[in-house]
């Protein structure tokens, strides 16, 4: 069709070309062109056999390959794509894929094997393989051999945690019940959905570990407030862990106010206590006498023990390191053990899709929620100043995001400046905890109007009334900082706005271009999943 096409003149502008089945013929009178199908000749429908059905991941790797990206070959490893080209043999025109090998190789891939061909996924410039060379072969081998250790790790560890007998806790208490009416809004249908999955869990004889994965501010944390209280009710200990001090204090507050009716101890183990506090804490959790504890990495110190601990709440997960990650599963043995984030890491989240642990996802978002509009903007003082001012105007307060702590005084004292009767403090991880803590707590209470801050912020800051929030250099976070931080605008009913900044004329890299164009396009209220 498409010869016949271009023998009677030139294929319309914005034309493209697409191999399909045909129901009926149709006709192109511009170019004298009748097509008919088998159906309209015979009469008959022909049931068609295709052994190697084309999968639509097949259809977008070759919507989305440009030259120049590397690809890679199930049996000729890494290859750069050179473009589409058509050859003449034995009388028949095809089409094939040009991958460029090391040296001079090439191979022409029939465009309808493209199901041979990956993506490389990988940020690095890879090193091209040689065609018929062995290192492919020598790297597939090694490659098996990591992933076999990784699995049987995995599976050894799901087997263990299957067979162990773990605690069944009761059915839910009048308290129960008593607590989660009190709870000040509507839930949400993923949440309700959500909670009975938790709970079906804790009331199996087998280890929970699950895994709620849902967007900034959609209501994880009633959900873990809802678990702990039933594992206090059956006379359990619950440690809630959270990679930093600002969130376990965000949290000990929710706590508390929501137990505030019933006899339930709740402390905090953060550098924002003093020794005396700590060894207070640390005593309570031996006797019994402290029934859940919210902390950072301090709660996998050697010195705390706990007397019957239950319950294991992990809040953004993937903000742990290695080491930390090590200790939490110590802690794991023979407890219930429930995950939370907004972006799971890949390997969490590969762990839930095949099935290694259970998987719970909250996409319904609260009533009145609106997405926060993202733009990626060239700094700017004088845009900065009218944006400042735009949140200023209608009562809000604003998030500066500067992570370069030696300099952040001179971002506090030119805003200041720009905006003579707002109150403009810093904050940031290496200062003293009472001044840190003063500061922080100013701006819960209003009486900060731009807290200027690194990403200490980025989980744990619930303040309704900051609606804008300003990312200084944003090229240089990750994506899942990225999509943290924005979390924390937008949590009321009030329109919010991200700006991404970049410093002017300065060239991205591909991968921080990709992670921006990213923040910008996943706007949508529980989006973080896509993300991730």
């Amino acid at each position: 069709l498409a010869k016949e096409l271009t023998l009677n003149g030139p294929i319309p502008s914005g034309a493209c070309m697409t191999v399909a089945s045909l129901e009926r013929g149709f006709l192109l009178s511009d170019f004298k062109l009748a097509v008919v199908t088998e159906t309209e000749l015979t009469g008959r429908y022909r049931t068609r056999r295709n052994s190697r059905l084309r999968r639509s991941s097949d259809i977008r790797i070759f919507e989305d390959l440009s030259v120049g990206d590397h690809v890679v070959h199930e049996h000729h490893g890494i290859a750069r794509f050179g473009g589409l080209t058509t050859r003449t043999l034995g009388g028949s025109n095809r089409d094939y894929l040009i991958l460029e090998y090391r040296g001079t190789d090439r191979l022409y891939l029939p465009t309808d094997q493209i199901e041979s061909i990956r993506p490389y996924s990988s940020g690095e410039k890879p090193t091209l393989s040689r065609m018929g060379g062995a290192d492919w072969e020598r790297s597939k081998t090694k490659v098996r051999s990591a992933v076999s250790e990784v699995a049987d790790e995995l599976v050894a560890l799901y087997k263990e945690r299957m067979t162990t007998e773990g605690r069944a806790f009761n059915e839910d208490t009048p308290w129960q019940r008593e607590l989660e009416q009190s709870f000040p809004y509507q839930e949400t249908e993923d949440q309700i959905k959500v909670i009975k999955e938790v709970k079906n869990d804790m009331e199996r004889s087998a280890p929970m570990d699950r895994l709620i994965c849902g967007d900034v501010g959609f209501g994880k944390t009633e959900i873990a407030v809802r678990a702990a209280f039933k594992a206090v009710q059956d006379g359990f200990q619950v440690a809630i862990l959270v990679p930093t001090t600002l969130l376990a204090q965000q949290h000990l507050e929710t706590f508390r106010s929501r137990f505030a009716a019933y006899p339930v101890r709740v402390e905090m183990l953060s550098r924002f206590l003093d020794s005396r506090d700590v060894r207070r804490v640390v005593r309570g959790l031996a006797d019994g006498s402290v029934d859940v504890v919210i902390g950072t990495h301090r709660l996998l110190s050697d010195d705390v023990k706990y007397l019957q601990l239950g319950l294991l709440i992990v809040d953004e997960e993937q903000r742990f390191g290695v080491k930390h990650k090590e200790e939490i599963r110590r802690l794991k043995n023979k407890v219930d053990v429930l995950t939370l984030t907004a972006t799971p890491i890949p390997r969490t989240l590969q762990q839930s899709l095949v099935g290694i642990r259970d998987t719970s996802k909250i996409e319904t978002p609260p009533q009145d929620r609106l997405p926060i509009k993202t733009f990626i903007n060239q700094f700017s003082w004088v845009d900065i100043k009218n944006k400042i001012n735009l949140e200023l105007k209608r009562g809000g307060q604003i998030y500066f995001v500067h992570n370069e702590i030696e300099n952040m005084p001179f971002i506090v004292d030119k805003i200041s400046g720009l905006f003579p009767k707002s109150v403009v403090k810093g904050a940031h991880g290496q200062m003293p905890s009472g001044p840190l803590e003063k500061t922080v707590l100013g701006f819960f209470n209003k009486k900060v109007d731009v807290l200027v801050c690194t990403t200490i912020i980025e989980s744990g800051l619930d303040v309704k009334n900051a609606n804008t929030i300003i990312v200084n250099n944003a090229q240089s976070f990750g994506l899942s900082q990225l999509y943290q931080i924005r979390g924390r605008v937008g949590r009321g009913s009030r329109q919010a706005y991200c700006y991404l900044c970049v410093p002017q004329k300065t060239r991205l890299l591909p991968d921080a271009y990709q992670r921006l164009k990213s923040m910008e396009y996943y706007t949508s209220l529980g989006s973080g999943y896509d993300v991730a």
